[in-house]
């Protein structure tokens, strides 16, 4: 089973429930932009509380606020209707393969357990893909209308980015290989009866996931490294060189911390998406 085969024939939940999570973010991305016209409004005490130039940014506000709100509400009740349905019926054909197939006792029950990281990336792992890809996208655009300065700097963690995903990608992958061939084991080593045996599993999946914590760790510290360096050089062009409002530099320290924040989930979603690469072709190969 392939991921392709799964998002077409599961397509109509999958695309309501990431529907939500573009609604959501959207509304979310947008909320530090209107919230900080709420506070330059605030600020100027010539505007009386009930005036148009006060009420309608916060009525904006409380509009984008209650949307991100609801929409986030929605989207997780049924986003365990859509996925625990899901579930059940992936896992049920992955195993019935696998037994028409003659596969082992251990290998079979393995594999419909490991269906359950398709399940955990399509309910938590790609909505948190395409709220991050907003968030990033998003602060980026909006500093964009405030100094292109600052949104240049930002875009120069492209460049470290790169280098690390490629070297990161090849490492975990490998770890991610040896770990589910691992757990395929799990039902054999048990039959045995033998705490040595159970003893030795156990240290081979800690080995191999100390060594994709150890990759992560490494590259989120590079990661901070360079966004450091960026936060510094966006606070001192704010500052300093243009003349901001108090609204004006709320919103863009919220979007610096929307960015920054965002950057550092990289290497949890790159090191779920190599593990649903292997996933994926070795369902595959069973076919």
């Amino acid at each position: 089973m392939r991921l392709s085969t799964l998002l077409l024939q599961f397509r109509k939940g999958i695309i309501l429930a990431t529907s939500l999570v573009v609604l959501e973010n959207i509304a979310w991305i947008v909320e530090p932009t209107v919230f900080g016209n709420v506070i330059d409004a605030f600020i100027d005490k010539s505007v009386a509380p009930m005036e148009s130039n006060f009420l309608l940014p916060l009525l904006v506000w409380v509009g984008v606020f209650l949307t991100n709100s609801g929409v986030g509400a929605l989207r997780r009740s049924l986003d365990q209707r859509i996925y625990l349905r899901m579930f059940a019926r992936i896992a049920t054909d992955v195993v019935s393969e696998a037994r028409q197939q003659g596969q082992s006792i251990s290998r079979t029950a393995a594999r419909g357990e490991l269906t359950r990281e398709y399940i955990s990336f399509l309910q938590y792992r790609l909505p948190e893909i395409v709220e991050q890809t907003i968030a990033i996208v998003g602060a980026v655009i909006a500093l964009l209308f405030f100094d292109w300065r600052i949104a240049v700097t930002c875009l120069f963690i492209v460049v470290p980015l790169f280098f690390m995903t490629m070297v990161y990608n090849r490492r975990v992958t490998i770890h991610q290989k040896a770990l589910h061939d691992t757990r395929e084991e799990a039902f054999d080593v048990y039959s045995m009866e033998d705490p040595e045996a159970v003893r030795s599993y156990y240290q081979r999946l800690t080995h191999h996931e100390q060594k994709i914590a150890d990759w992560g760790a490494l590259n989120f510290g590079v990661i901070r490294f360079f966004l450091l360096g960026i936060f510094l050089i966006v606070m001192y062009i704010s500052i300093d060189l243009d003349d901001f409002t108090t609204g004006n530099i709320y919103s863009i320290v919220a979007y610096l911390w929307t960015f920054v924040t965002s950057t550092e989930y990289l290497p949890e979603i790159l090191e779920s998406t190599s593990s649903l690469r292997d996933l994926s072709h070795r369902l595959a190969s069973a076919d």
